[in-house]
């Protein structure tokens, strides 16, 4: 098995132990109990994007590169069309794409027992990681959960 390999399954490991209710051994399995990046190698939004979750939360966000980003969306539970280049745990939060850090802190303290997970589908310009200038697209987090429910988090233009 190659070093890569062993990586995404020790990755989906703990994205399943974080999302099974395991409790302690989750945070055994899983980089920082909660606190973790999967992306594709190579993927430069995704690593500023991490960089200002790190600054949003004042700590290191381990990132974790797997081959396989199909797997970690399915063991996450990522629905497929609110998929985007990366996914994270933060907290017992599952974060799909450029999320910005003040909603997922909203989310965090809201206590929420509803919502598995914030996404941004795709890639939208203007989004955490995603700036290019001036050039911004409007764009919503959306707030999904267990059965299919979801509603619009945030808003921004």
């Amino acid at each position: 098995m190659e070093c890569a390999d062993r990586r995404t399954v020790i990755a989906m490991i703990g994205g399943f132990a974080l999302t099974s209710g395991l409790g302690p051994v989750s945070a055994a399995l899983s980089p920082s109990g909660g606190f973790v990046m999967w992306h594709s190698p190579g993927c430069g939004c995704c690593l500023e994007w991490g960089r200002r979750i790190e600054a949003a939360f004042g700590r290191k966000l381990p990132i974790l590169e797997v081959a396989d980003m199909a797997a970690v969306k399915r063991a996450q539970n990522v629905p497929a069309d609110l998929q985007s280049c990366h996914t994270a745990r933060i907290g017992n939060y599952v974060v799909e794409g450029h999320v910005p850090p003040a909603d997922i802190k909203r989310l965090i303290a809201s206590k929420s027992r509803i919502v598995r997970g914030l996404a941004v589908p795709g890639m939208p310009l203007g989004s955490p990681g995603m700036e290019a200038g001036r050039n911004r697209e409007a764009y919503k987090v959306i707030a999904f959960g267990a059965g299919g429910r979801r509603s619009t988090f945030a808003s921004h233009h």
